[in-house]
């Protein structure tokens, strides 16, 4: 969403329906209250199943610093570091041979011991809160 439609919806304070926020891109999909949890664990699953656990750490925290950074180039500059120091990693190379062998992908890397140390703290609490 642009800082147009963010400053409406904020100055405003307006409630206002699923569809305007579809269309404003605050959210990314609407569902009928009964489908909205299964399509969310559906889509946990996918991310489950399919993708490095590190990686998507990883690209998490990349993004919502990203945010923050002086420029584009100080964003791109923090996801090269990332790219070369994942790239190499056990996750990396199963992803590639289990595609190649066309079978599910076994990461063996764990977000809790394996993220590098080119991955953003973000979240970061300056103020102890």
């Amino acid at each position: 969403m642009g800082i147009a439609q963010a400053m409406e919806w904020a100055a405003t304070g307006r409630v206002f329906p699923a569809s305007e926020a579809l269309e404003g891109r605050l959210v990314s999909r609407v569902y009928p209250q009964d489908e909205l949890l299964p399509a969310a664990y559906a889509l946990a699953r996918e991310i489950a199943d399919n993708t490095s656990g590190v990686s998507v750490a990883a690209i998490r925290r990349l993004m919502w610093s990203g945010l923050s950074a002086a420029s584009p180039w100080e964003a791109h500059a923090a996801d090269s570091r990332l790219m070369a120091e994942l790239g190499g990693g056990a996750d990396a190379v199963e992803g590639v041979t289990a595609f190649l062998e066309k079978r599910q992908a076994d990461f063996p890397m764990k977000v809790s011991q394996d993220l590098p140390p080119g991955v953003p703290s973000w979240p970061d609490d300056p103020y102890g809160v």
